[in-house]
């Protein structure tokens, strides 16, 4: 876990203000300690996510949240198709044949 300092060290393209604002804006979700905001390697990686965003793709701030929220939404699609993933293997062969085939079905409605 690293405070705010620490973050400013590691990611020399965020500012200490930067960093604040966007912790206030709730862009990032620092975890809070007696100290203060303390952030781990899931925060970093968002940190440097809004640098791209707002440094090296000049996205203005109303749309931060916007990317931001997608991107969210999108992980956990993400989590969730793989956690139905795992649920659908664990089935025994003759229900995930019958799952694969319906959803092939699918498939095929939809791309009519």
């Amino acid at each position: 876990m690293l405070n705010e300092r620490d973050v400013v060290a590691r990611v020399a393209r965020v500012e200490l203000r930067e960093l604040r604002l966007w912790v206030r804006e709730g862009w990032i979700k620092p975890a809070t300690s007696e100290a203060g905001p303390v952030f781990d390697d899931l925060d970093v990686a968002r940190i440097r996510l809004v640098c791209d965003l707002r440094k090296e793709m000049a996205l203005p701030n109303d749309a931060v949240p916007v990317v931001l929220s997608l991107l969210d939404q999108l992980h956990g699609l993400r989590r969730d198709l793989k956690n139905l993933a795992g649920a659908v293997d664990a089935q025994p062969d003759e229900i995930r044949q019958a799952i694969v085939s319906a959803y092939t079905r699918l498939q095929k409605e939809m791309d009519r």
